[in-house]
């Protein structure tokens, strides 16, 4: 699943017209970044969260974008404007989409620039084999989060607390399990078009060890203003 449902304010007035996954990074839409990526990896069908500006999105990459001379995509869409009025955070779109995305999923966010993450079936065969609900990549704090999110145990345990805290990169593997009781309330398909942030679900899950994690080193940063934006398209 990519995250593509978000108002950007941040990074007005660019999002006034184009909505923040479609702003461009080096010559491509931000979001294409990660979509040209999990193509690479094998993971060829993807289910996209819409809202503010959706229209622009599925009318860029339409059910069957070809990004690549090998990669085909299959995409659905979850238009959470058109069926709530608005987006429903980050968990409530996961669980909106849920439905459409089996036992198990990747999800990256489609403002968020990591051109060298691979998104490798061995990675999921190791969660697979790990019986966890989540697996997440963690990155070095940058100066905008500079307190992290998680911790991290030398046995590969994300933690909620932690002397050494580093940020969520918002790349993550999960089980459809984790969005359900006892750690969320939330039927699947979220009927009511409920407003769900992630972090509590997780949290909950951590302090029953059910969230693994690793540190990612390479290149990484939210797309979060305008600033962002420029550094990453200015020469080197």
């Amino acid at each position: 699943m990519i995250l593509a449902a978000g108002r950007g304010e941040r990074m007005r007035p660019l999002t006034d017209t184009t909505p923040k996954p479609l702003l461009e990074v080096r010559g491509k839409p931000l979001m294409q970044w990660p979509m040209e990526a999990l193509a690479a990896g094998g993971f060829t069908e993807l289910v996209v969260n819409i809202d503010w500006l959706g229209e622009q999105i599925s009318g860029r990459f339409g059910a069957r974008p070809l990004l690549s001379e090998r990669d085909a995509l299959s995409i659905s869409y979850s238009d959470e404007g058109r069926d709530f009025g608005g987006a429903l955070e980050t968990a409530g779109g996961i669980l909106r989409a849920l439905p459409q995305l089996g036992e198990l999923f990747w999800v990256a966010a489609g403002d968020v620039f990591a051109p060298d993450f691979v998104f490798a079936q061995a990675a999921v065969d190791r969660f697979v084999a790990g019986g966890k609900l989540a697996h997440l990549w963690l990155v070095p704090n940058p100066p905008h989060n500079p307190k992290g999110d998680f911790g991290l145990s030398a046995g590969g345990l994300a933690l909620n607390s932690a002397i050494e805290k580093y940020t969520f990169s918002t790349i993550g593997l999960y089980r459809a399990a984790l969005f359900a009781p006892p750690y969320c309330g939330i039927p699947a398909g979220n009927p009511s078009g409920a407003k769900a942030p992630l972090a509590p679900i997780l949290r909950a899950a951590m302090d029953n060890e059910l969230v693994s994690a690793e540190l990612y080193t390479g290149p990484w940063t939210d797309v979060g203003t305008p600033e962002r934006l420029l550094q990453l398209n200015t020469p080197r």
